[in-house]
């Protein structure tokens, strides 16, 4: 039996047990106390240092719940191999590492994810929320897995309205953000090969990876993702965003939308992930009807879409339109799965679409986000004269290349070291980065403020000019 070397110290501040808690635990992960080693007897220990049995008794079976001993009847309490440092082997000190050093401060933050919260609808959101609180009991209890039906019905009504989707309230399913439904979606078409668009967004890509969909990226051109070297991929998804890819700005034309179409009609199992993400803002003109729009309620298409563009991030709420199809293959496997959105969450959406709030909120923030970018696309060009800006027509973000800049990573390096956050284009390439065109970078201008636009001017000029 062990000898155990203990000091409790009363005035410690911490209970006596968790002391001897804290020493026995910290012996075993370092070795000190190895596997097979019995330890002392309650009573013998609590002996040895003064303390009441219970006290003992409490650290022993902490020790036992978090497996770092095992207690045999009439024989004791032994460690386990669970903290075995192995042979000859000295338990690793933790290097102490110095502190990074302290990133420059942020004023301007043009990455894409940035929104103005400014232009939330905080009264008006607010007021529909309480007055659900007041008087919604009933949504306390469990709605339909699916989503709440007054919701989908005002969803499918307003995706008819303003994006020439074709679906029944029925097709429709709501959950706690894209991720999430893109990682139901891939549970339930594993064995699949998806195409995702390069460049591209990453995490489209990850999520149907770790849910076991392998991903093939495919090129972009002019007119969106390429339906030739979709064809040789040889796969049975396509993940594509053609009202406004990110991050190019490219719209797909009508054509290359009806032979995407025709390649998910020419072979059965063949489906097309429509990621519709922020077609509400369009500066130019009405943006062309979805994709799911054109192929009908019951084509190849899942239309996607989010309102964390067009409300707020934190607000997760996103929805899928399924085929019919799909749909009895959704129900079969998730059937049971509870709705993932709070139902006062969903009302207070419901009635912010029925009411028309939704619709005014939005020419509200076209209106704030077309000057932004106007006065920026301006500024930029005023400024630096040879740069090519792309992407004014749709989104909340430019792509700007600069010819004789200094090279895409300086000019995002000194933009920051300047308090400018941008990205580069060559961030989101996953394959054939040497493709990406030259000084490309991506601004995001969602957070900027009107009257910033000349202070970021002279720090841009800064870090790109030497000025």
């Amino acid at each position: 039996m062990l000898e155990l070397t203990i000091c409790l110290d009363p005035g410690d501040g911490r209970p006596l047990y968790q002391q001897l808690y804290d020493s026995l635990s910290a012996q075993i992960r370092s070795g000190t106390l190895k596997k097979g080693d019995r330890l002392p007897g309650k009573r013998t220990l609590a002996s040895q240092l003064a303390v009441a049995v219970n006290t003992v008794d409490a650290a022993y079976q902490m020790l036992v719940a978090e497996g770092y001993l095992e207690a045999r009847a009439k024989s004791g309490f032994f460690v386990l191999e669970y903290a075995e440092v192995l042979e000859g082997q000295t338990a690793e000190k933790p290097v102490r590492r110095e502190n990074p050093p302290p990133s420059p401060a942020v004023r301007f933050d043009l990455s894409t994810g940035a929104v103005d919260t400014a232009l939330f609808p905080f009264r008006t959101w607010g007021r529909i929320q309480k007055e659900l609180l007041y008087n919604g009991e009933s949504l306390l209890c469990h709605g339909h897995r699916q989503g709440d039906e007054t919701l989908r019905r005002e969803l499918a009504a307003y995706l008819r309205a303003y994006r020439g989707v074709v679906c029944d309230p029925e097709q429709i399913v709501v959950g706690a953000g894209m991720e999430y439904l893109l990682g139901l979606l891939a549970q339930l078409l594993r064995g699949s090969v998806a195409a995702v668009e390069n460049p591209g967004y990453d995490r489209p890509r990850t999520i149907l990876v770790n849910n076991g969909i392998p991903c093939r990226c495919v090129g972009i051109d002019e007119g969106g993702l390429d339906p030739a070297e979709l064809e040789a991929s040889g796969a049975k998804l396509c993940y594509v965003t053609p009202s406004h890819h990110f991050p190019t700005g490219v719209t797909m034309p009508v054509g290359r939308r009806a032979r995407l179409l025709r390649w998910a009609a020419a072979r059965e199992g063949r489906y097309i992930l429509e990621d519709d993400y922020d077609a509400e803002f369009r500066f130019d003109m009405r943006p062309l009807p979805s994709l799911q729009g054109m192929a009908g309620a019951d084509g190849r298409v899942v239309y996607l879409c989010t309102f964390s563009k067009s409300l707020a991030p934190g607000i997760r709420i996103a929805c899928m339109v399924l085929p019919w199809g799909l749909l009895e293959e959704y129900r079969r496997a998730f059937g049971s799965y509870s709705n993932t959105v709070s139902r006062f969450e969903q009302q207070t959406l419901r009635l912010f679409l029925e009411g028309g709030y939704f619709t005014r909120h939005l020419a509200r923030m076209r209106g704030a986000y077309k000057s932004r970018m106007e006065k920026l696309a301006g500024a930029l060009e005023e400024e630096f004269g040879k740069i090519t800006i792309r992407g004014r027509h749709t989104g909340l973000h430019l792509l700007a290349a600069l010819p004789e800049g200094p090279g895409e990573r300086e000019m995002i390096a000194s933009a920051l070291r300047e308090g400018v956050r941008i990205r580069g284009l060559s961030e989101y390439y996953m394959e054939k980065k040497e493709t990406c065109p030259e000084n490309s970078v991506i601004l995001g201008y969602a957070s900027l403020q009107d009257g910033e636009v000349g202070k970021l001017m002279e720090a841009l000029k800064r870090a790109w000019l030497g000025k």
